[in-house]
């Protein structure tokens, strides 16, 4: 049986945001050349921002904007070049888009700017070892702050030894980026953690993380897991020694989002935002009975009204 999932509330800027009803998808916007899974496509600001709002149309609770590819083998971006991406995005979407915008980076610089032009909470995939004070800007600011174990640098994290035990590893990394950022003022309430699939894992490992997903969740914190498309899964479907394309993992990442939820993740970070609503809408049946009962409502609601209008 799925573990219960614990309830949190985050304070935005703008409002609360629940957590633990229900699974919230973050849809993930690249502004980036080079990201691994849709680099270039939303490059341009324009298709950035239709993007956005699409996800926001098709379902999405959050938007994670990010300026800096951190795929494997990548080398860093320039605090100005991130900014010159993302700046432009975030000031044409404030008013206009409805679900907070949470601003993907390592660099105070950027993670400062990019909350004085909207964005409402921060996600750092280096869990405040590139920059520490990114903790400091999400206390004065009064963000949440996402903090995400990654083994290594992106240049080098999939080529250097993985953990002998990546739960003590994780869980380890985890508990020192939490009590830096307790340390700087962050109210535990607004910290959520992610296990970070696929940045300094091997393929089973992130497996195992999956499986192993309530015991991260013991740390008392909200659990965020992003699987989408990435290259554990093309590696789990390669063929003649080929892994499988970006866009042809969908389906095993509608496998791992239902695992992710199944071991308690509040939140998950995909591409596929209307697929993934499904998916998620699905696997909180499965983990609620009082979802189940809240969803039968609305559908009889909904059909009620469309009854009357017959």
């Amino acid at each position: 049986m799925a573990p219960r999932r614990k309830t949190f509330r985050l304070e935005l800027p703008s409002r609360p945001l629940l957590l633990g009803q229900r699974t919230l998808l973050m849809g993930v916007l690249n502004v980036t050349p080079d990201s691994f899974s849709d680099g270039g496509k939303f490059f341009d600001p324009q298709r950035a921002i239709m993007h956005a709002l699409e996800m926001e149309r098709a379902g999405a609770d959050l938007l994670d904007i990010g300026g800096e590819s951190t795929r494997p083998g990548s080398t860093g971006t320039p605090a100005d070049t991130e900014l010159a991406r993302i700046l432009p995005v975030l000031e044409s979407l404030r008013g206009v888009l409805k679900i907070p915008i949470c601003v993907d980076t390592r660099k105070s610089q950027v993670a400062e700017a990019a909350v004085s032009a909207g964005a409402q909470v921060i996600n750092d995939i280096s869990a405040l070892r590139h920059d520490p004070r990114i903790a400091e800007v999400a206390q004065q600011r009064c963000v949440p702050l996402i903090l995400m174990h990654m083994r290594g640098e992106p240049q080098t994290m999939q080529k250097k030894a993985f953990a002998r035990d990546v739960m003590k590893d994780v869980t380890r990394g985890l508990r020192t980026a939490i009590s830096q950022a307790r340390r700087a003022g962050v109210r535990k309430s607004q910290i959520i953690v992610d296990p970070g699939i696929g940045f300094g894992k091997s393929l089973e490992q992130n497996y195992e993380l999956l499986r192993k997903l309530p015991e991260i969740a013991k740390l008392g914190y909200p659990l965020l897991v992003g699987t989408s498309r990435k290259g554990f899964l093309g590696a789990t479907l390669a063929r003649n020694g080929q892994a499988a394309p970006a866009e042809e993992r969908i389906w095993a990442t509608a496998a791992t989002v239902t695992a992710s939820i199944l071991g308690g993740a509040h939140i998950v970070r995909v591409h596929d935002v209307a697929e993934m609503v499904q998916v998620a809408r699905t696997a909180d049946c499965l983990l609620s009975p009082k979802t189940r009962l809240e969803l039968d409502l609305s559908a009889r609601s909904a059909a009620g009204r469309a009854g009357r209008k017959l």
